[in-house]
């Protein structure tokens, strides 16, 4: 494999072969979920039932990032907040005398440049995010994750702040010549405004807390069952602040945004206190997001998968209207950082 081409010779007979050899006996059922940055299969097992087997991207995390989300997802698990965390492997070296298993317990197979994780398969639906109970439900769920992941730090795993998100995927794309030339002007001007202005956002919030996130806390991510939420998906954990795994379940106009925040931080501070400055955070992490999304989209854009899923991306079209998004952006910051609260139209 290549970065070019990353998963090209995980093909589903080498698929069978990495999990053989860290104890898991599938009896060849692979179904292949939806997943870019990865590679994720749901496997059918000999003795019935399924797991989920993620193949992780070369490159990415180090050995260290990626056990640091294991422990921390069993760190969740044993405090009795509904993660998903990896099950331990056993790595059958008759089998293959190259395979290692890291971790204690061990949870990450290494064959080669293959890494994999498998964790049980969980089901589950969307929640829905229009009714307040659910809403503050997922909130006391949060305040609990946020609980466990206040009590240390990674020491490993990557920071969200202004330099790291933001200010690094501007750089990338600039340096690559990403953006399309009648473009590049208008684009780097703005993002630039963007980010100082983001950064002013979280400098005015002095001793502004980090924790160990969930980090990519969308819709998608949680799963609903009749006993309440449970968390998948740790692969963006991170440090940050706790507005990051609040901001992105929100949707809809300006009001019903607010009423969906209300009912999220009630919930929260029914189990932890909230620090209510995070408020003004919402539109710079927003325009965080916006900036290292297109910087995702460019980094993978070898990767066959992207440009048959992301026509779209890249065109003078694009990066056009990712400008007009900054553009909003930066109104809705500089309206927030007058020392008012936001209203409810800017969301």
């Amino acid at each position: 494999m290549t970065s070019d081409t990353p998963y090209a010779n995980l093909t589903p007979d080498a698929v069978l072969h990495a999990l053989q050899a860290v104890g898991v006996h599938s009896d060849g059922r692979l179904l292949q979920l939806n997943s870019y940055e990865n590679r994720v299969f749901q496997v059918g097992l000999e003795d019935a039932g399924y797991v989920i087997a993620k193949f992780y991207r070369s490159g990415r995390w180090t050995n260290e990032q990626i056990l640091e989300e294991h422990a921390f997802a069993q760190e969740l698990l044993a405090a009795e907040v509904p993660a998903v965390a990896p099950l331990p492997l056993m790595g059958d070296t008759e089998f293959d005398t190259a395979v290692r298993c890291l971790g204690s317990p061990p949870t990450l197979g290494v064959l080669g440049d293959i890494r994999v994780a498998v964790t049980p398969r969980r089901g589950g639906r969307s929640p829905e995010l229009e009714d307040p109970e659910v809403l503050e439900r997922l909130g006391r769920f949060l305040a609990r994750l946020h609980t466990v992941g206040a009590a240390r730090r990674f020491q490993h795993r990557t920071t969200l702040n202004v330099d790291h998100t933001g200010r690094a995927a501007r750089n990338w794309v600039v340096e690559h010549g990403v953006v399309s030339p009648e473009q590049r002007a208008v684009w780097v001007s703005v993002a630039d405004q963007a980010l100082d202005l983001a950064q002013a956002a979280f400098d005015r919030i002095d001793g502004l807390k980090l924790r160990r996130l969930h980090g990519d806390c969308h819709v998608g991510n949680v799963l609903w069952t009749p006993e309440g939420p449970h968390f998948v998906d740790l692969d963006d954990a991170c440090m940050g602040p706790a507005m990051q795994d609040l901001w992105m379940l929100l949707s809809g106009d300006g009001h019903e945004r607010q009423q969906q925040l209300n009912a999220l931080l009630s919930g929260y501070e029914s189990f932890a206190d909230f620090d209510w400055r995070e408020l003004q955070l919402i539109e710079p992490l927003r325009t965080l997001r916006i900036i290292h999304h297109s910087a995702w989209l460019a980094r993978r854009w070898s990767d066959p998968a992207f440009p048959a899923a992301f026509a779209w991306f890249g065109t003078a079209a694009y990066w056009s209207e990712q400008s007009q998004l900054l553009r909003r952006q930066i109104e809705l910051m500089q309206e927030g950082g007058q020392g008012r609260p936001l209203d409810t139209d800017d969301w």
